[in-house]
């Protein structure tokens, strides 16, 4: 077995998933609090959050941010000179109207784009926000940005801080949890780390196909008695053992680590289990059926996990960069997520989980209301823009029913309720009780937090 196998292996098995949990038990307070602390705000109605991630960059234009002025400009060309979003957006350019037809739903008359078909349905749950911009216009490194902080990666992921800062009610499954596609997005599991906090809080990544973890089931002709028969005996010969050596921590881990390991046995597959849904329940998720069944699956299982008590859990759908083709490309992608964001939205509210619960929807950067000509030819895509996008939110206190922010008349750039993302990351731990301010860690020498160096509440999203 090559090296790099037996690393895989081992990141993807339940041991590991299980020594990350227990380390999590290590880092927690001594105070008979279990795993959960107390949020800076007590007031703060969100204990958890379902963060649905749509890696590519999604176009505000073409979705819920309607620019009826590039009907008039649709093809007309111009040239632009430098790198002004990025390499590929100098050169010849021409204007590119959406593909889609736009109407207004909800009681608020919320704007949204034709192929949103069952979003509409839950329009008066969600609050609108236009006014965000990023920095990079590269994949990796925006992704990096909205889930780290950082362009550069190497720093927390938000689910790690959002652990770090409240813990975890249960303490038989980690308090982030991921659920990405076939393929990581760009970027890998940096998009998810622990950083420089405790390795505690690394998200721990589902696998789409096969087992979700490795070793999650005991080997054939190993039943559970056998097992706690087993784990009995071994517990008698570790207490024997730690009572000569009452200094050996890696010890007392390790114990701690099988018993883990064991009940985690008994409650992940229960959890994973969509079975035993209601008929009714999978078919408004889409589960078993095209374009729906894969990201509905993990919709619903995003669901569940909520329902146990794990913090975090962050859904990835990808392949939103359209730079050409944009009517094929986001007419087929957004056909795929509607369905199971909307089921989501009125199970959670249906469950009373909504309140309780901030769901987030967002991709790295919004795009350009323009395009390149490239190969000689037009295709009507959209290229990278930093300046413009659109991000949602439902429950969890958020201002529900509200579009927050505006951008110009062409959708280039942010110009109502304009704030950095380091903003909307300090409005994100606030909805959570958080105040970056004060969740900070010591590291390289001096206090480190989400937003690296401080960032404004975004008041206006806040009911």
């Amino acid at each position: 077995m090559l090296r790099r196998d037996f690393l895989y292996g081992l990141s993807a098995s339940l041991g590991s998933a299980a020594f990350t949990a227990m380390l999590a038990d290590a880092n927690q307070d001594t105070t008979g609090q279990s795993h959960q602390r107390q949020p800076h705000f007590p007031d703060a109605k969100a204990k958890h959050c379902i963060f649905l991630y749509m890696e590519g960059g999604p176009s505000h234009i073409d979705t819920f941010d309607p620019k009826p002025t590039l009907n008039r400009l649709h093809l007309k060309k111009f040239q632009r000179q430098g790198e002004q979003q990025s390499a590929m957006s100098g050169g010849t350019r021409y204007y590119v109207e959406s593909p889609f037809k736009f109407r207004r739903v909800g009681q608020a008359g919320i704007p949204m784009s034709q192929p949103w078909q069952h979003l509409p349905k839950v329009a008066d749950d969600l609050c609108f926000y236009r006014g965000c911009q990023v920095e990079s216009v590269n994949h990796p490194t925006a992704n990096y940005h909205v889930n780290t902080g950082n362009r550069f990666g190497g720093d927390p992921s938000i689910g790690a801080w959002v652990n770090y800062g409240l813990g975890s009610p249960n303490k038989d499954l980690p308090g982030f949890i991921v659920l990405p596609e076939l393929a990581y997005p760009q970027g890998g599991s940096a998009n998810w780390s622990n950083g420089y906090l405790p390795t505690s809080l690394q998200g721990t990544p589902l696998r789409p196909k096969g087992s979700p973890i490795l070793d999650i089931a005991p080997p054939d002709g190993v039943t559970r008695q056998h097992q706690r028969e087993n784990l009995d005996f071994l517990q008698q010969l570790n207490e024997r053992h730690a009572s000569l050596h009452p200094s050996h921590e890696d010890l007392k881990a390790r114990m701690m680590n099988y018993e883990l390991a064991f009940r985690m046995q008994m409650q992940v597959p229960e959890v994973l289990n969509i079975d035993d849904e209601s008929e009714q329940t999978l078919r408004d998720y889409g589960v078993g059926v095209q374009p729906t069944d894969n990201f509905a699956r993990r919709c619903l299982l995003a669901r569940k996990l909520v329902e146990k008590g794990v913090r975090f859990v962050q859904v990835y759908a990808s392949t939103w960069d359209s730079h050409d083709y944009l009517a094929k490309a986001h007419g087929a992608l957004i056909p795929a997520v509607d369905r199971p964001i909307a089921a989501l939205i009125a199970d959670l509210k249906q469950r009373g989980l909504l309140e309780e619960t901030l769901i987030v929807w967002m991709g790295e950067f919004g795009r350009t209301p323009d395009n390149g000509v490239r190969g000689g030819g037009l295709a009507y895509g959209r290229d990278h823009n930093p300046n413009a996008m659109t991000i949602w939110m439902a429950g969890g206190g958020v201002k529900a029913g509200h579009v927050i922010g505006a951008t110009d008349e062409i959708g280039g750039e942010a110009v109502e309720c304009v704030h950095h993302i380091r903003d909307f990351h300090v409005t994100l731990l606030r909805l959570l009780g958080l105040d970056d301010n004060r969740l900070t860690y010591y590291h390289a020498g001096r206090f480190k937090q989400l937003s690296q160096f401080g960032g404004q509440v975004i008041d206006e999203l806040i009911a």
